[in-house]
């Protein structure tokens, strides 16, 4: 028997218990023994739950049980989950988690304590929830040089863009009702703004890249400023928009962010919508890959975590390599990286044509019915061009920045 200890008995805590109880016998039959949940660990009592009587309050009790082998952690945030999981590791129990923001912020040092001390640091569930996706980077396509990660890797963002692209509801309208569902917090900053999505890219491009990238470095864009009347344009030109979270290499340059994103039908990610993720992978030997799936919940994130723990278990005092160094990878600066744009102009096509292509060169219009402004598709330019150019241009109203696949 292999006894484990949780960290954190919320959502995902809960779900971990609930997989471990429910799959238990095969889950056994994969591991070649049981797996126990000795402890949990939470603030909280549950009374009339019967993981009461594993529950404590005091994380020693767990670092300094030897029998522990495995440690989950699902508090999320870093603080106290880091010192937590450092402490765990040097107590000489492997860990599981499911906290990007722990991953983002001190992957590499945790991996590499792990290594020291032969033990395991997994977070499948990280990144994409249920969606396999750390471990195949870290494995299956190791024979690849990747060049190319672009995510759909928020199920809020692309619940809200979904609904108001269906519906021609206003953000806020949207908003409100996904924090209604359950699928955006009171404070719905991390999702809306781009943080959520941040970190993961993050995470994915350290494996792709074998370096640490740092997520404040990645330029991040959220959905605040996306409207209705930007899907009326989306429809009409067969497009629409979505929250991507995308790095490249391109020559011997890195380049990472987090934007709305104008795609058409051709796009591999087109048709992920509501609260599901895609992951859309560019290997030089394999060509694209795709990975679909639901990028968050209870059991989809639970069922991930209990994957890494048999891992851990089938790797007792042996590591598994993974390739994510502490040195840090610099980004190259976005201005320099190049999009077409689409861009909603105050006024009319007629008065304003000369003035836009003396700006942005040749473009492509687009005007809706009963509408005080029009729309233009640029050419492919940098973003310090777009900048340079739009700088020219009054009456500009917002800018979307355009994938062609």
């Amino acid at each position: 028997m292999i006894n484990i200890a949780v960290m954190g008995y919320g959502t995902i805590g809960s779900g971990v218990v609930e997989v471990i109880n429910t799959n238990g016998s095969s889950i056994a039959g994969r591991v070649g023994e049981p797996l126990n949940v000795k402890y949990v660990l939470d603030l909280r009592d549950f009374p009339g739950d019967p993981i009461q009587e594993k529950i404590v309050h005091d994380v020693q009790v767990i670092l300094d049980d030897p029998e522990v082998a495995i440690v989950v952690e699902t508090m999320g945030g870093t603080n106290p989950a880091y010192t937590f999981v450092k402490k765990a590791l040097l107590a000489g129990k492997s860990v599981a988690t499911s906290n990007k923001e722990l991953v983002a912020a001190h992957g590499a040092e945790l991996l590499a304590l792990a290594k020291s001390k032969e033990l395991n640091f997994l977070f499948e569930a990280s990144v994409g929830g249920g969606i396999p996706i750390i471990r195949p980077l870290n494995q299956s396509l190791t024979a690849d040089e990747i060049y190319e990660i672009t995510g759909i890797l928020n199920g809020t963002t692309n619940f809200i863009l979904t609904k108001m692209e269906r519906e021609g509801l206003s953000f806020d309208l949207v908003l409100k009702e996904a924090q209604e569902l359950g699928y955006a917090e009171r404070n719905p900053e991390a999702d809306v703004e781009g943080y959520d999505a941040c970190r993961k890219i993050a995470i994915l491009s350290s494996l792709a890249y074998g370096m640490q990238v740092d997520y404040e470095d990645i330029y991040t864009e959220g959905i605040t400023k996306i409207s209705d009347v930007d899907f009326k344009y989306a429809k009409k030109l067969g497009m629409v928009v979505k929250l991507f979270a995308t790095s490249k290499r391109i020559d011997d340059k890195f380049y990472a962010m987090v934007c709305p994103v104008m795609i058409d039908s051709g796009h591999p990610l087109y048709a992920v919508n509501d609260v599901y993720n895609g992951i859309l992978v560019k290997g030089n030997v394999i060509g694209n890959v795709m990975f679909y799936g639901a990028g968050a919940g209870k059991l989809p994130t639970a069922s991930a975590v209990v994957a890494d723990v048999v891992d851990a278990a089938k790797h007792m005092n042996r590591n598994i390599m993974t390739n994510w160094s502490e040195n840090k990878l610099e980004l190259a600066d976005i201005g320099t990286s190049s999009k077409s744009f689409f861009v909603r102009i105050a006024g009319s096509k007629a008065a304003k044509a000369a003035m836009v292509e003396d700006a942005f060169g040749p473009v492509k219009y687009i005007e809706l019915d009963e509408m005080d402004e029009f729309a233009v598709i640029t050419g492919v330019m940098t973003e310090n061009a777009f900048e340079e150019a739009a700088a020219k241009v009054k009456g500009i109203r917002g800018r979307i920045r355009v994938e062609a696949n």
